[in-house]
């Protein structure tokens, strides 16, 4: 409109006079933020052109007019619930609503270690969780995660490493500080000594390789070790369980579980027959043993007394009888075990 004065001379030409109407406040995005402030907040109204200041509770923020329906601000530091609101020429708008909220703190994380490869499940403890955007292993978001409620959350860890990896949980209110994590190589078998042991199990077995620390389960196939003691880094030693033919020797940690070394149950030796039965006091008497699960023959004994023998194929031995008395019982061991006795009768010269 146009103000003009009037005098008993006249009235005077006009000059313009706009009357602005009161900002209105719509929305505000996002309606929280943390207590340092510095977010970003995008209000949308009318009547917002001609701001000349945008308010968070008593504290001015620093904005910038894009146009008359929107105007971003910069919140200021502050706590608890505040009224935002702008004022321009035309009055202050109404208001709305924004929250600071305190940055997540996270305590513990359980487990503290895991594969490289992840996958696996952690639980987050600490406070502040509530409407958590983002959980972080490093630069890396969490494959997924849960939260659980204001204290807890749960992840599953993804893919890293190997070494330190900090967690950390983002919310409206920020970030928290990180607590470590590892990521473990994976475990890497190289032999196992002996190779091969009765079906029965009970041998004690020399696993090597590396990164056996922390072992969790040793397995023949899919038979747990009867028991095992981690040795060191590069070394665990297993009672072998029971079992059949060759089967994959695996360690896991909680870095993964390893590549598999062989193993191979052996059979008890069994015999069929000793040929001859008899022979001289002296020894020396070639005994030709049949039977099955020879092969590996690593001793034959005639009653206590050792003897030379030969292996010609599983189920053939050939064995020199060595000096002795009486009658005796002829057996064969391997790694599988001591075979069935069979009968050989030591007998003295003729006396002239």
């Amino acid at each position: 409109m146009q103000v003009t004065v009037t005098t008993p001379g006249g009235t005077s030409n006009g000059v313009a006079f706009t009357y602005l109407s009161v900002p209105q406040l719509v929305s505000a995005v996002p309606t929280a933020g943390p207590t340092s402030g510095g977010t970003t907040v995008t209000l949308t109204g009318g009547g917002l052109s001609a701001a000349t200041a945008v308010t968070f509770g008593s504290a001015p923020a620093a904005f910038t007019v894009v146009s008359d329906s929107l105007l971003v601000a910069t919140a200021p530091a502050g706590s608890g619930t505040v009224q935002v609101t702008v004022t321009t020429p035309g009055g202050t708008s109404n208001s709305l609503t924004y929250t600071y909220t305190a940055p997540p703190v996270v305590t513990a994380i359980v487990p503290t270690q895991g594969p490289a490869s992840g996958g696996n499940t952690v639980t987050l403890t600490g406070s502040g969780f509530a409407g958590a955007t983002a959980v972080r292993f490093g630069a890396v978001n969490a494959s997924s995660f849960t939260v659980v409620s204001a204290t807890q959350i749960t992840a599953t860890v993804p893919t890293g490493g190997p070494g330190p990896s900090g967690v950390t949980v983002t919310t409206a209110g920020g970030t928290s500080l990180p607590v470590p994590y590892y990521y473990l190589s994976n475990p890497q078998l190289t032999s196992v000594v002996p190779g091969q042991g009765p079906v029965l199990g009970g041998t004690t077995a020399t696993i090597t390789g590396n990164n056996l620390l922390g072992a969790t389960v040793v397995r023949f196939g899919a038979v747990n070790a009867s028991s095992f003691t981690v040795v060191s880094a590069t070394q665990i030693t297993a009672t072998v369980p029971a079992g059949s033919g060759t089967v994959q020797v695996t360690v896991t940690t909680p870095g993964g579980t390893s590549n598999g070394v062989a193993f191979t149950y052996l059979s008890v030796p069994q015999l069929v027959s000793a040929v001859p039965t008899a022979g001289p006091t002296s020894g020396g008497t070639t005994v030709t043993l049949t039977g099955g699960g020879l092969s590996a023959a690593t001793a034959v004994t005639f009653g206590s007394a050792p003897a030379a023998f030969t292996v010609v194929s599983d189920s053939l031995l050939v064995a020199t009888a060595p000096a002795g008395s009486g009658t005796v019982q002829v057996t064969v061991t391997t790694p599988g075990g001591t075979s069935n006795s069979l009968t050989y009768t030591y007998t003295a010269p003729p006396t002239i």
